[in-house]
């Protein structure tokens, strides 16, 4: 599986996807974040605070993520080249989980220059420091989980179809309904437990929960669920070319 991680991180670099989507995510937030006037800018807040940063990085994860996934599996099917990577000593398993670790990988490598806007806040703050600390370390983490099931969703798509594309639409839609969608189709539906039900779907419930700097078991259950959830789809997909 070592092997396969390094081949996929490989494959990022070579191709400057990972260069490409890096870049693209730390210029789109220090555009909002810093440069662009408007309701996202951390100097013009009048506090200390990463919030804007959070609320943004869903949202443009959920195009970075699919565009780095889309490809993982659709362009192996249309090359020909995934039957030959099973025929290696690999299960299906390994394979998937593999590839999730790349993109998992690239995500924390994405945020990591991130932390120069913490340290940046910290030092600006007013006394030094003032920063919620624990909030914004619960948020990373929160983005974190929020960028594993984006990446697990990706996969799946990915190992649904032969065109990159539809992989990558497939898996934006996706990560905006269990985003966003859940979310709102609540105040549509006057029954309050399969409200709540829906809501307890929604990541942006959890993902708030997490955010607050209290990492709540039911928060990592549901983020873990729904990684492992669409992990094993993708493994059952692959499996089904055999049948």
């Amino acid at each position: 599986m070592i092997a396969l991680l390094f081949k996929e991180i490989r494959a990022f670099w070579y191709s400057l996807t990972g260069t490409v989507v890096i870049a693209t995510y730390l210029l789109i937030n220090s555009a909002f974040l810093w440069i662009l006037k408007g309701q996202f800018n951390l100097l013009d807040s009048g506090w200390a605070h990463l919030d804007n940063l959070f609320i943004l990085s869903p949202w443009i994860f959920m195009f970075l993520l699919p565009a780095i996934t889309m490809r993982m599996f659709s362009e192996e099917k249309r090359n020909g080249t995934l039957e030959l990577l099973f025929t290696q000593p690999l299960s299906e398993w390994t394979i998937v989980l593999a590839k999730f670790l790349a993109a998992f990988l690239l995500v924390g490598l994405a945020l990591l220059p991130t932390l120069l806007y913490f340290y940046t806040l910290y030092e600006l703050g007013a006394p030094r420091g003032i920063i919620d600390t624990g909030g914004s370390w619960g948020s990373y983490i929160g983005l974190l989980l929020l960028g594993g099931s984006y990446a697990a969703i990706g996969l799946w798509a990915s190992s649904l179809t032969d065109n990159p594309i539809i992989a990558f639409l497939l898996a934006a839609l996706s990560c905006f309904v269990f985003y966003f969608g859940f979310g709102e189709l609540t105040a549509l539906i006057p029954d309050g437990d399969l409200a709540y039900f829906l809501s307890e779907l929604s990541i942006h419930t959890h993902y708030e929960s997490v955010s607050r700097g209290v990492l709540d078991s039911r928060d990592l259950f549901y983020f873990l669920s729904l990684t492992v959830f669409f992990l094993l789809a993708t493994r059952l997909t692959l499996q089904s070319r055999n049948w």
